[in-house]
């Protein structure tokens, strides 16, 4: 497909996004519908997806309209494209440029900021002087970064074996356990160092957690909230803990015994019900479900569909769970709440409320990252009792 046809499939594909469907959804109807396209011009799609997402309202408003259409007129205008070569509506390109396809005036505020108008005022109390830089930030994608199992290997051997497959990766510089891919990510599932075990798919501010808590031999460790067990298989390979894991809904769990085995640890996942037989733990980790604002620049359409009610929903859920799995914490043990959020009220704000509820527990330190190219943001508060 030529360039000016792959803007046309994303516009399509766009417009059914805006029209209510997800975007893995929109994208994987298209590509059915479209076998004649490679897998390059589908990757090539996605990017412009997610790039039009990313920038939904302000891009709208460089082309003119809150379409597809719109959204990719103004991607190309912020790139310096040639409009008249890429909307030609020769062959499968777009159609041209008409009278309704010009750019209007950004007014600032939530178009410029690419937030909804609720959130934009909270995003920037939360944010203040560091506002611009993280909205900025939130506008490009997210590098792709990698965990080095270390019971696997170095980092300098998995940079090693990495190149032998044709992808280029350098050490992070704060985080030991993290390289940042700089070509042929997509290479990195089928790579050796993938198959082996030696590396994994993690973004940096996880990793960053884990290597946070301060592990120490012999401790037992809950991932109360585990999901596919990403923290949990990073607790595992950095120190001699048991780790278990744990889900309400244990599907999600569902490839972490094969990814466990992979990596050469060993997890145990635990019901709900067979918490309530388990000795305290040393540490419990609450990586909480949230707003995820902290990833919007992976999960664009997320953040578009995100309101008012999600947040006071996810807020009430953080509160409970925090309840539950204070519970399980040992009496000299540490209980560390995680979101992958940066509003205040789910990270400073629900700390503060467990502590003025629960005034046996103190905040010892947190941490609050906002996405950058160091990785998502994330907040990470470990409390223990007085």
């Amino acid at each position: 497909m030529i360039a000016a046809a792959r803007v046309a499939a994303a516009i399509e594909v766009l417009d059914d996004i805006l029209a209510g469907q997800k975007a893995e959804k929109a994208l994987t109807t298209w590509g059915r519908a479209h076998r004649f396209a490679g897998s390059g011009d589908r990757a090539a799609i996605r990017d412009l997806v997610f790039d039009g997402l990313r920038g939904w309202r302000s891009l709208a408003a460089m082309g003119g309209s809150d379409t597809g259409r719109g959204i990719m007129i103004g991607l190309m205008r912020r790139g310096g494209a040639d409009l008249g070569q890429i909307f030609s509506g020769v062959g499968h390109a777009p159609a041209v440029l008409g009278p309704d396809d010009t750019a209007r005036l950004l007014i600032g505020g939530a178009v410029q900021a690419d937030l909804p108008d609720w959130l934009f005022p909270i995003v920037m109390a939360d944010l203040a002087a560091q506002a611009g830089t993280v909205l900025g930030a939130m506008q490009q994608r997210a590098p792709v970064f990698l965990r080095v199992n270390l019971r696997r290997g170095t980092p300098g051997m998995a940079i090693e074996n990495l190149a032998d497959d044709g992808i280029d990766a350098v050490m992070h510089p704060q985080v030991r356990t993290a390289l940042q891919v700089i070509a042929n990510e997509r290479k990195i599932q089928a790579s050796q160092a993938y198959l082996s075990g030696l590396v994994e798919l993690q973004d940096a501010a996880s990793q960053r957690v884990a290597l946070q808590l301060g592990l120490q031999a012999g401790q037992r460790v809950l991932d109360y909230c585990a999901g596919g067990g990403g923290k949990a298989l990073a607790m595992a390979a950095l120190a001699d803990v048991a780790v278990f894991a744990h889900d309400a809904a244990p599907q999600r769990m569902a490839d972490l015994a094969a990814r466990a085995a992979r990596a050469g640890v060993t997890i145990a996942q635990i019901s709900t019900s067979a918490l309530a037989n388990q000795p305290l733990f040393d540490v419990v980790l609450v990586d909480a479900p949230c707003s995820g604002s902290g990833t919007w620049r992976r999960t664009p359409d997320a953040k578009w569909r995100f309101e008012a009610a999600d947040l006071a929903k996810v807020v009430q859920l953080q509160a409970e769970i925090l309840m539950q799995a204070a519970r399980l914490v040992a009496p000299t043990g540490t209980l560390a709440y995680v979101t992958c959020s940066m509003l205040q009220a789910e990270n400073q704000a629900q700390v503060g409320k467990f502590i003025a509820g629960n005034p046996e527990w103190v905040l010892r330190q947190d941490w609050q990252y906002f996405p950058s190219d160091l990785g998502d943001g994330f907040y990470l508060g470990l409390l223990q009792r007085r």
